[in-house]
């Protein structure tokens, strides 16, 4: 995942946490006892920080000295976003070292509290140019348009004042967004209650494994131990976690239906007829591309019935439940060294191109990673690109198992749309939108799991690889689809004025679980819980594009590997693109329409090509 993309809003400690446990259980990692990036090349030291942080602040009263001047003509307009422009690289920069230090271990309280003072001083550049986008407006899109003409030094700022323009009819007077401003806080009410509940109120089990194991089963345990080998372990841990969030489904219930209200009251305010419509307005989504990728989804789910039956013949079950879905498919004892995940991640990416791969080798050689787990470091994995005059920097907690081989894959994709972009782009216009972040890290991690599928030697080996990219799709395209339905129905009902509980809520999420999963799928209805485990519900319609990034990577990676030099250059057009349009468009361009059917269509028949490969084997 990438962290403070400067388009979209900053993701909290909090939901770096929650994405790293969407992605899967991690294996046993070998531990650092210190970082190893280089962080001198923001700042050689923690004055040096504390000193730009003061000359940072002793700016932001020149933006506001600006405020009622912008009809005095485009110079004085472009001087303002210029001025703009130049703190807020400063800010990224400075905002970099303060989150990189402050998780490097985060019992350092110095680091925590340098932390805060970036968010302060973020929230203060924000107030400080909150008069900004009212004023345009009152100036009126043909005199904004007459400056562009005039002042070319206005070019590098004109999709920011297009749209700008574009969402005037949902932007308030500057009461009106001074007040929605001040809201923000007590609207976060109810994703701060799920997280205090999940973390520490819940009362959590501890159980007995088959092998003596003691396993307290928090959200982190039971992501440990889920795919426990022994069957009855896995229904005991399944049984009694999911137990300990029944209990509180009416108050979990209750802080989610006023996160929906949230939502709507703040759709309302702008002036949009529902939550979905507000919450894709701002990056400019089509409303098809929600709606095509859940219909897609269930056009498609034989497919995934299709490897559920697979799956159950492989673990040799007599019938599949929802306990079944963790466990690997086959063994791999295979270790892979820092080394070797860098030696082998340049291999699998040699289809993009000799530049690419120099570029690559010649990064990831540098001090830029953080990649071993240890204690008092934050959990998860993460690259933060927004020191756009310096490089990019990865957080990771790698395993020496696969999955620590592919999420190294996936991070440095992120760093490469990075460095691409910003080396294409100003500053301005280099930030990627959501919608296209986690193209090049999937991309990558596709291009790894093909690799390594080629250079397999046994059948066993050729089965833990196929493996991988079948649960690639389930975890990521139908799983994430699902979620997004789940979002879906209950903002419907709740814009119908239908009450929400938490109880109607599991009934909602049980039908839906029985759907993906199939008829042939033993589901027990105390699984229907499971909304409760996913935080992503309280930061808005947000997991849909996990999905329809698997898709647009899947679509350019089997362009990469099968198609010409146009192709690959095609899509490194699409990471050289950054933040230059809406991230729709970006794709479109590129010739990718995620509103159509086709990419969705493509998606699944790669999955069924992966199963026929699978079943072939197994013949």
């Amino acid at each position: 995942m990438t962290e403070l993309s400067r388009r979209d809003a900053m993701l909290s400690a909090a939901a770096v946490g929650a994405l790293a446990m969407a992605s899967g259980a991690r294996a046993a990692a070998p531990t650092t006892t210190g970082a190893v990036w280089d962080l001198t090349d923001l700042y050689p030291n923690d004055a040096a920080w504390a000193a730009e942080r003061q000359a940072i602040a002793a700016r932001l009263p020149e933006i506001a000295a600006y405020k009622g001047r912008l009809g005095e003509g485009a110079s004085t307009l472009r001087a303002l976003l210029q001025l703009q422009s130049d703190i807020g690289l400063r800010l990224a920069r400075l905002y970099t070292y303060a989150g990189l230090k402050g998780d490097e271990d985060l019992r350092v309280a110095p680091n925590q509290e340098r932390r805060q003072q970036a968010v302060d001083l973020a929230t203060a550049y924000g107030e400080a140019g909150s008069w900004l986008n009212p004023e345009l407006l009152a100036l009126g899109s043909a005199k904004v348009q007459a400056y562009l003409a005039a002042d070319k030094g206005l070019d590098k700022f004109r999709f920011q004042l297009d749209d700008v323009l574009r969402q005037a009819p949902h932007t308030l007077s500057p009461e009106g967004e001074s007040l929605l401003a001040a809201a923000q806080a007590p609207l976060a009410g109810p994703g701060d209650i799920r997280n205090q509940l999940a973390s520490s109120d819940i009362p959590r089990p501890t159980v007995t494994l088959s092998d003596g194991t003691k396993a307290r089963l928090d959200d982190q345990g039971y992501t440990l131990h889920r795919g426990a080998p022994n069957r009855a372990d896995r229904k005991l841990v399944f049984d009694q976690f999911w137990g300990s969030y029944k209990a509180f489904e009416s108050s979990l219930g209750a802080a989610l239906a006023s996160q929906v209200k949230g939502e709507m009251f703040q759709a309302k305010a702008r002036k949009f007829p529902t939550a979905l419509d507000a919450a894709l307005s701002q990056p400019n989504i089509p409303e098809g591309v929600y709606r095509t990728l859940v219909a897609q989804a269930n056009a498609g789910l034989p497919v995934l019935h299709r490897y559920f039956e697979l799956r159950r013949r492989m673990l040799n079950l007599p019938e599949i439940a929802y306990y079944d879905i963790y466990p690997p498919l086959v063994s791999l004892d295979r270790s892979f060294s820092l080394e070797e995940m860098r030696s082998l991640t340049l291999a699998a990416i040699k289809p993009l191109g000799p530049d690419y791969g120099a570029q690559f080798a010649k990064a990831s050689a540098n001090k830029w990673m953080d990649p071993r787990p240890r204690p008092g470091k934050v959990s998860g994995a993460y690259m933060s690109g927004s020191a756009y005059d310096v490089h990019p920097y990865l957080l990771l907690n790698l395993s020496d198992k696969y999955d620590g081989l592919t999420t190294y894959a996936h991070e440095w994709g992120h760093a490469m749309h990075s460095l691409l972009a910003n080396k294409a782009q100003p500053f301005e216009t280099a930030g990627y939108p959501t919608f296209t972040a986690e193209i090049a890290s999937t991309c990558q991690e596709l291009l790894l799991a093909n690799y390594m599928l080629g250079q397999a030697k046994t059948k066993q080996e050729k089965l833990f690889y196929l493996g991988q990219l079948m649960e690639n799709y389930r975890g990521t395209f139908y799983r994430q689809t699902m979620f997004a339905e789940f979002q879906l129905a209950i903002h419907d009902l709740a814009e119908k004025g239908e009450g929400l509980s938490g109880e109607k809520m599991t009934a909602i999420n049980l039908d839906l679980l029985k759907k993906y999963h199939g008829p042939k799928f033993v589901m027990d209805p105390a699984y229907g819980v499971e909304w409760m485990l996913i935080q992503h519900y309280f930061f808005g319609f947000y997991v849909f594009q996990y999905a329809t990034s698997i898709t647009a990577a899947n679509y350019f990676a089997d362009k990469v590997l099968h198609g010409t030099a146009k192709d690959r250059d095609n899509y490194l057009s699409v990471l050289r693109a950054g933040g230059s349009d809406y991230g729709y468009d970006i794709l479109k361009k590129a010739g990718l329409d995620m509103a159509a059917a086709t990419p969705y269509q493509t998606i699944i028949r790669s999955f069924s090509d992966v199963l026929d490969q699978a079943e072939k084997l197994l013949a």
